[in-house]
């Protein structure tokens, strides 16, 4: 009982660095490793990031993006893969173990914070809560989510307590924080505002003049904005101001929703997962008597209402933009967490059960070790017959990775093939579609590479002169299972 009593006293953290925690943050990041080890390694361990490798492989080259490949990503994510390769050379086990890195921090982080609201063994288990949760959610190799979440989470550490002493500088250092943070996704926008708007009310709480609100929030501002201009003019001081404002801005707009809208009904059951937890976490907040901090838990309520503005910024909404609510969602879910409420350390044990059970390890090994063998079946297949001068193997959809791993020199700067073959970039490109597959076709690619099952509304008119050109004079030499899709190499007839 005594053991109880002094339990449920609430000590800051800051107050007692002890030796636990190092300790707890320390299975954290290990626990996070593991997680993720099934994919370490993996070229074809998800999509996007293998365009995010190649651009920043070629950057080390001397290339440009939005002027030499072309992507509406910030140039922030690129910067990031191209450090990743020039440390740990060109390969993915680069950027996996980057994002590996940030993951972990992320998930110390949410430790940190959930330590204001819950006991260290609740707080561990949030840690390791949203490592798989964020691996769950699509984070699990490369994303950019695994990079610019965790910047989040330093955000919010950072403003989370107007009181604070420093609160001012610490709000400065958050802002700056989040400009890194829209150079890696622009949709951190919501999430960056909430965060600023928290600060500024903060500082009215205290007591701050108008006078004084203003100038906070041009500081901000400016700061947040910082690490964006300051990339803008140098591509407009190196002549390619149009391609950057094209690439980053406009052709965002230009970009056709789909048909589905934001919320359709596979991507709601998707979300079921989050919506529990956050169901559960103010239930128990409110019903169950294990709310320690009003103050902090409006603060997270917020948050998660600003991630989830994140999550549906874009027209078009993909499964693995739902990571982005994942932290908030973790630490709303505290009070049902808590093992000091009634029902001990049940919840906890069965929510981090579940998510193991989702993930399964041994089942991802197993995975991915089948995708590897295809992608290495298929890079036998392609690589004779390409060369990295002017013998340039086209993927017209399937694994982008397959360029470095073959390699093919690069036939286009619209290499993502998602770009060329959906339908709803058609008017985002600042080219027409069906015109570049056209003129890929022309110089006769040795090889193109397609898929039977398509991600994404497709183009049909630059589809029918694809298969127009395949039948007319090309044969197939592979084809592999990957991710439930499949992908035929095609080697031109001679």
């Amino acid at each position: 009982m005594a053991t109880a009593a002094i339990d449920r006293v609430e000590i800051p953290a800051k107050a007692r660095p002890a030796r636990a925690d190092w300790i707890a943050c320390a299975v954290i990041a290990l626990a996070v490793f593991v997680i993720r080890s099934p994919w370490i390694g993996d070229s074809n361990a998800d999509i996007d990031e293998q365009l995010y490798s190649l651009i920043g492989n070629a950057m080390l080259e001397g290339q440009l993006p939005f002027v030499d490949l072309w992507d509406r990503k910030p140039f922030g994510l690129f910067a990031l893969f191209a450090g990743a390769h020039a440390i740990g050379g060109p390969g993915p086990e680069a950027y996996q173990v980057l994002a590996a890195l940030f993951t972990a921090a992320g998930a110390i982080m949410i430790y940190v914070l959930a330590r204001t609201l819950v006991d260290r063994a609740t707080a561990a288990g949030a840690g390791l809560l949203y490592a798989m949760l964020m691996t769950t959610y699509g984070s699990h190799s490369g994303n950019s989510e695994g990079f610019f979440v965790p910047l989040m989470i330093a955000m919010a550490l950072l403003v989370r307590d107007p009181a604070h002493p420093k609160a001012v500088a610490r709000a400065l250092l958050s802002m700056l924080i989040g400009g890194l943070a829209l150079q890696i996704k622009y949709t951190a926008v919501p999430q960056c505002l909430f965060f600023g708007l928290w600060a500024l009310w903060g500082q009215f709480r205290r007591g701050a003049s108008p006078a004084r609100l203003v100038q906070l929030a041009a500081a901000f501002g400016a700061l947040g904005l910082l690490p964006t201009v300051m990339v803008g003019a140098s591509y407009a001081l190196a002549g390619h101001w149009d391609a950057f404002l094209f690439a980053n801005f406009t052709s965002f707009f230009d970009r056709e929703a789909s048909d589905a809208g934001r919320l359709y009904s596979d991507l709601a059951l998707f979300l079921m997962p989050l919506a529990a937890l956050a169901v559960g976490g103010l239930y128990a907040a409110l019903r169950m008597g294990t709310l320690r901090d009003a103050k902090t838990y409006l603060f997270i309520a917020l948050w998660l209402l600003a991630s989830l503005a994140t999550v549906f910024l874009p027209s078009t909404v993909y499964r693995y933009y739902f990571a982005a609510a994942v932290p908030a969602t973790v630490l709303f879910a505290l009070p049902l967490l808590d093992r000091r409420g009634p029902a001990r350390f049940a919840p906890l044990a069965l929510v981090l059960a579940g998510s193991f059970y989702i993930l399964y390890l041994p089942r991802q090994y197993e995975q991915s070790a089948e995708q590897r063998a295809a992608m290495d079946r298929l890079t036998s297949a392609i690589a004779p017959h390409v060369d990295g001068e002017d013998a340039c193997l086209w993927i017209y959809d399937g694994p982008t990775s397959l360029y470095r791993l073959t390699g093919s020199c690069l036939p286009t700067r619209f290499i993502y093939p998602d770009h060329l073959n959906n339908a709803l970039e058609r008017h985002a490109l600042g080219i027409v579609q069906e015109g570049e597959v056209a003129r890929l076709l022309a110089t006769r690619p040795p090889v193109i590479v397609t898929a039977d099952t398509e991600f994404t509304p497709q183009n049909e008119d630059a589809g029918a002169l694809v298969k127009e050109a395949l039948a007319a004079g090309y044969r197939e030499i592979a084809n592999e299972t990957l991710h439930e899709r499949e992908i035929r190499a095609w080697k031109r007839i001679d």
